[in-house]
This record gives structure tokens, sequence and C-alpha cells, in this order.
């Protein structure tokens, strides 16, 4: 129940309006998920009671942490975490997986959740090939047919022959507005 109270709800306000004041933008519901993370944690690691752990709660230094990690992010500096390679300039899986989301809009009937489940699941699929070239703990997963990677990219080029209109956003948005469908921001 910590969203339900008004010590919650002035939490995330003042909280958007510190990352507002650091220029960094994330969703209502993206810090409400962290102040109620981090209460909580206050809480059980004190054993206290919810209500008493607000006396910690500090926006401005949450809001600070905040756009340390957007900054993290943005400029790739976090290291440690492992990243799947990101395909090469122009390629030809990234064309398929972009080209088949106005379809799948359309298909859908405009259901934004079933696409972008079908776009992350392709894109998964693929950074994983891709990323098994290179994986020496990959080499006895890959089956008796294996992955070639470089295979794969010729037949999937074979498929889509006009793949680099794909990464042309004007061409994407045209094909995407052609649905019916539009993405807008309210």
């Amino acid at each position: 129940m910590v969203r339900n109270t008004k010590a919650f709800k002035e939490a995330v306000a003042q909280t958007l309006a510190e990352l507002a004041r650091r220029g960094v933008t994330l969703t209502p519901a993206t810090v409400e998920d962290t102040i109620e993370r981090n209460v909580q944690a206050v809480a059980n690691q004190l054993r206290i009671q919810v209500r008493s752990a607000w006396r910690y709660f500090d926006a401005s230094a949450l809001a600070d942490s905040l756009a340390q990690s957007v900054r993290e992010f943005e400029d790739g500096t976090d290291e440690e975490v492992g990243q799947a390679p990101l395909p090469p300039q122009g390629n030809p899986e990234l064309a398929l997986i972009l080209a088949g989301v106005p379809d799948a809009l359309a298909q859908t009937g405009g259901d934004l959740y079933a696409v972008i489940i079908n776009v992350a699941v392709n894109a998964w699929m693929a950074g994983h090939i891709h990323g098994e070239d290179g994986c020496q703990g990959c080499d006895g997963s890959r089956g008796p047919s294996g992955h070639d990677w470089e295979a794969r990219m010729r037949t999937l080029t074979q498929m889509q022959p006009d793949i680099t209109k794909w990464f042309d956003r004007d061409v994407w948005t045209s094909a995407l507005n052609s649905t019916g469908f539009t993405v807008t921001r309210h």
C-alpha cells in the first residue's frame, strides 16, 4: 500500500521535478517503481514500518542516482554489463525486422504490444546467433548444422534485396502510416 499514500505521491512529484532540473526524462511509472522498491528496502533493512521509512527518502539524491544511471546507459560507459554485439551497418536481418513492423501492426489491428514482442524476440534471436560466432562457450550448443552467421546474412539478403530502404526513417514512417496506424505522443 506504499503507492496509495500522500507521501508516495509527493515523493514521485519531487523526484520528477528534480529529474527535470537535471534535464533527465523518465516515465512516472519508472520513478514510481524505483521509489517503491527503495522505500520497501529501507523499511525491510531497518526493520521499521514503511511509513517510518519515508524520513530517509531524499528526492534529490534519488534523482542524482537515476540521472547518473541514464548518463551511463547513454554513454555506454557501464562496461561491466555484458551487451550483445551490435549488428553491422546495413544488417539485412535488422532490415527485415524493421520492415516487418508495419505489416505486423496491420495484421494485429494496431496491437503495439504484440508488435513489440515480435520485434524483441526476433532481435533477441538475431543477436544471439550473431554473437555465437565469437562465443567460445556456445560451440557445443550449435547442433550439427551450427549457426553460420555469414551464410544466414547471405540468405536474408536474397530474401529482401532492397534492405537499405528500411534504414531510412522517412521510408519506415511512411510504411507505418500506410497501415492506417500511427504512433503519437499525448
